[in-house]
């Protein structure tokens, strides 16, 4: 009878052992999942907000960048006579401005790779009639891509004043639209052929956010200076006596007028390198407050 007596009692000595241990183990499992739920939950927790943070400084620090390295800030204006004034008085007025009407006919790309090539920014002035095709439009885009400002002459090189005013909107405006198409923006300044504006023509370009400008002087249009040699020396110089201009153009500032010509392709090295000797810096169009 002990003997039985102990069995049994061995026996619940066992039973509750076991359930012990397995009571133990199940209440030390469900606290190693809290606590590890706890820990996922955090980590979650401070990855969101470390995100949230960095996030937030990236931000401001964009923010600061772009506000202390501006490369576009307005530093110059054209003036009422086309020339290019700063808008401080601290800043360098020696300056000299390049620009090239009837782009991209056939030597428009040549003539931006040299100055890409001599470090010298210009505006490119294009007519519609030269970017109707698939190849031409290419052209249009390398010179963008190569980071030169384009500029609308419009669509056909109409002479202005002697077209209608809805006429006159259409040869803007639907270049324009052409332009944005293209290269994915639409132009900021505005050159009439022959710088024959209307009144009309300055408020439909002005409208339509564009900086209206004529220029200084230029003479690769001249027959005389259809001739890379001439032609250098005319454009360092500002001189054209054979087209009855025995004086000098060239000033601060100076607005200067060439075209996709042959002879200007091959001047361009002489004619900015006799710029720069003279003092003066080609300035990036990127510089000039617009509408």
């Amino acid at each position: 009878m002990k003997r039985i007596t102990l069995i049994i009692l061995i026996i619940g000595i066992a039973m509750f052992s076991a359930c012990a241990s397995n009571a133990e183990t199940t209440s030390h499992g469900k606290s190693s999942t809290e606590k590890e739920e706890n820990k996922n939950q955090e980590h979650v927790q401070e990855s969101e907000d470390e995100k949230k943070s960095g996030g937030e400084e990236s931000e401001e620090d964009a923010a600061g960048i772009e506000k202390d390295e501006h490369p576009n800030e307005a530093q110059y204006r054209i003036s009422e006579n086309w020339s290019v004034i700063p808008i401080k008085e601290e800043t360098n007025e020696d300056v000299v401005l390049l620009t090239f009407d009837d782009a991209p006919d056939k030597n428009a790309v040549k003539m931006a790779k040299t100055l890409k090539d001599i470090d010298a920014q210009a505006i490119f002035f294009v007519n519609g009639h030269f970017i109707d095709t698939p190849e031409e439009e290419e052209k249009l885009k390398e010179i963008h891509e190569m980071g030169f400002m384009i500029g609308n002459h419009t669509f056909s090189h109409a002479t202005l004043p002697d077209i209608s005013e809805a006429e006159q909107k259409e040869e803007i405006i639907s270049l324009n639209d052409r332009i944005e198409e293209i290269i994915g923006e639409r132009p900021l300044f505005f050159r009439a052929p022959h710088g024959a504006n209307t009144d009309y023509s300055i408020q439909v370009a002005e409208e339509d956010g564009m900086t209206v400008m004529n220029w200084t002087y230029g003479y690769d249009y001249f027959e005389p200076y259809m001739n890379a040699e001439k032609l250098a020396e005319a454009m360092i110089s500002g001189e054209g006596p054979e087209v009855d201009v025995p004086y000098s153009l060239l000033k601060p500032g100076a607005n200067l007028l060439m075209h996709d010509r042959e002879w200007t392709a091959e001047a361009l090295p002489d004619i900015v390198e006799g710029l720069r000797e003279k003092g003066y810096e080609i300035l990036d169009p990127a510089l000039i407050e617009t509408k």
